[in-house]
C-alpha cells in the first residue's frame, strides 16, 4: 500500500497541473474528520440517502428481488461506517432472510470499527471484511456462487470522472450474473447555494480534510509540507455539475519528500487538485450505462429531490 502510495504521489505532484488522488484522504484522521463532515448541517448527502433508508426499507427490499429461501451476498464497495447500510442490514436480520454482509473499504480502520459496531448492534448478523480499491476487488466478484446485492452508496461514483466511471460500471456489469442488482447512490444536480457549502462548510471541517492529505505524506512518506502555507478552495457550477476540491498554495515554496528523495516548486496560488465530486440526472447515468451490460430498473430518491438511489440490472 505504501509503495503505492509513493507512486501515486509522485505521479500527482510531477503533473503540470497538479493532482492527489482522493482515496488517500482516508487514514485514521481523515476518517475521523469525513464522520464530522457527515453530521455538518451544511452536508446534505448523508441525511438525504439516509432518509432514503430509514422511509424507503421496504421498498428497497422489494426492488432487490430476494427470495427467503435462498442465501444471498450483500457487497458493499466503500462501506465507510455504514450508517446508512445498517437500516437496510437490521430490518433484513428481523425479516429473517438469509445473506452474509461482505464490506468493502480501501480503509482498515473504517472496517475494523464497522465491524465492531456491527457485532454489537446486529448480532447475528455475518460478516466479512475485505480491504481493497474498488476496482482490485471487481475480479473477485465473479467468484461469488450466490446472488449478489452490490450496494455503491453516497454517491462515491463521483469521486471518478466520468471515463472512469463508465469503465467501473462496464468492468462491474461484467462481474455481475443476470440476477445480480446494484444500489448506486447518486447526488443530484441542483442550486449552487446548496452544493458549495457543503464542500466549503462554514467551520473548516472540509478545509481540515483536505489539508490532513498533506500531513498523512508528512507522516509516511517523510515530507515537510508547511500545512499553513495551503488553503482550501471547493469550486461549483450548476452547468457542469461537478464540485471541485483544490489546495493552493499561499506562496512560492519548496517541498521535501524524503521517501521519493525529491523536491517539488509550487508557484504562488497554484493548485493541487484532489477532489471531483460529480452531480447526476437519469441522463448523464444512462449516458454511463450506455455501453455496459447494466440498465436503470428503478429510483428512489429523498423527499427534497437532493439523491436518489438507482437500481441498476443487466439488460
Amino acid at each position: 500500500m505504501k509503495e503505492k502510495f509513493k507512486k501515486d504521489v509522485n505521479e500527482g505532484l510531477s503533473k503540470t497541473s497538479k493532482a492527489l488522488p482522493s482515496k488517500y484522504f482516508y487514514d485514521a484522521i481523515g476518517d475521523q474528520i469525513f464522520v464530522k463532515i457527515m453530521h455538518m448541517p451544511e452536508y446534505y448527502l448523508t441525511r438525504a440517502e439516509h432518509e432514503i433508508f430509514k422511509n424507503k426499507t421496504n421498498e428497497i427490499i422489494t426492488s432487490l428481488n430476494i427470495n427467503k429461501d435462498i442465501k444471498f451476498d450483500i457487497i458493499e464497495l466503500g462501506a465507510g461506517d455504514g450508517i446508512k447500510t445498517k437500516l437496510l442490514l437490521r430490518d433484513l436480520v428481523e425479516k429473517e432472510y438469509q445473506f452474509k454482509y461482505l464490506p468493502i473499504d480501501i480503509s482498515k480502520d473504517a472496517l475494523n470499527n464497522l465491524k465492531t459496531s456491527l457485532n454489537k448492534e446486529i448480532k447475528t448478523l455475518e460478516v466479512e471484511t475485505k480491504q481493497g480499491d474498488y476496482f482490485n476487488v471487481l475480479d473477485d466478484l465473479k467468484s461469488h456462487k450466490n446472488k449478489k446485492i452490490i450496494l455503491f452508496l453516497g454517491s462515491n461514483i463521483g469521486n471518478m470522472s466520468d471515463d472512469e466511471a463508465k469503465q467501473f460500471l462496464e468492468k462491474l456489469g461484467n462481474a455481475m450474473h443476470k440476477e445480480d442488482i446494484i444500489l448506486l447512490g447518486a447526488d443530484l444536480i441542483k442550486n449552487k447555494d446548496i452544493v458549495l457549502p457543503a464542500y466549503s462548510d462554514e467551520s473548516g471541517v472540509t478545509k481540515s480534510f483536505n489539508l490532513n492529505l498533506l500531513t498523512r505524506i508528512n507522516k509516511e512518506l517523510e515530507a515537510n509540507f508547511d500545512v499553513d502555507k495551503f488553503n482550501h478552495l471547493a469550486t461549483y457550477t450548476e452547468s457542469e455539475g461537478i464540485a471541485r476540491s483544490f489546495l493552493v498554495s499561499k506562496e512560492r515554496q519548496e517541498v521535501e519528500i524524503k521517501s521519493l528523495q525529491k523536491s517539488f516548486l509550487f508557484d504562488k496560488d497554484e493548485k493541487i487538485h484532489t477532489e471531483d465530486s460529480r452531480k447526476y440526472n437519469n441522463e448523464i447515468i444512462e449516458g454511463l450505462l450506455a455501453n455496459t451490460s447494466l440498465k436503470i430498473s428503478g429510483k428512489l430518491s429523498d423527499s427534497n429531490k437532493y439523491f436518489a438511489d438507482y437500481i441498476l440490472t443487466k439488460k
